[in-house]
């Protein structure tokens, strides 16, 4: 897969009462097709459960299916992760990491997106990722992958070099 990467800085960058605080998904019960309640159980198991503190130190593999922030260290400092919208086969987030932020959002089944931080900017590539193996980790840079679930949970992997 080739992916193009592009830096995108960003200066004053948020909005009033936004917050980085690190927070973590509830329990969740969602429906499956047929109207009844479901685990919530991912798909597929992500190495780390849901605990997105585990992503603290710039390593994880975690299922959400909510909404959620978190902080990890970046290559030019901390940086915050945000999954803004996750659903079934669909999921969008925000990573902001020094003077630079870069958004990815996909939607459909084997779908994801791959997001590189360097010290100087990052970049993203979104699309068909099928059986999507974890993320390699680059020397000097994060990376960050989040694949869609048919049963409305996100995997996101979190590799620093």
């Amino acid at each position: 897969m080739v992916a193009a990467l592009f830096a995108l800085p960003v200066a004053g960058c948020g909005s009033p009462g936004e917050s980085d605080e690190a927070s973590s998904p509830g329990p969740q019960t969602s429906k499956s097709s047929s109207g009844q309640p479901s685990s919530g159980q991912p798909s597929f198991a992500a190495a780390d459960g849901r605990d997105v503190g585990a992503c603290a130190d710039g390593n994880c593999e975690v299922a959400v299916s909510e909404p959620v922030t978190f902080r990890f260290p970046g290559p030019a400092g901390p940086a915050t992760l945000s999954v803004t919208e996750v659903g079934a086969n669909r999921v969008e987030y925000t990573v902001k990491s020094g003077k630079s932020q870069s958004k990815g959002g996909v939607t459909g089944p084997g779908q994801g997106c791959v997001t590189v931080l360097r010290d100087n900017g990052g970049g993203n590539s979104c699309g068909d990722l099928g059986n999507a193996t974890r993320p390699s980790p680059q020397p000097g840079a994060v990376v960050i992958q989040a694949v869609t679930g048919e049963d409305g949970t996100a995997i996101l992997h979190i590799v620093t070099g």
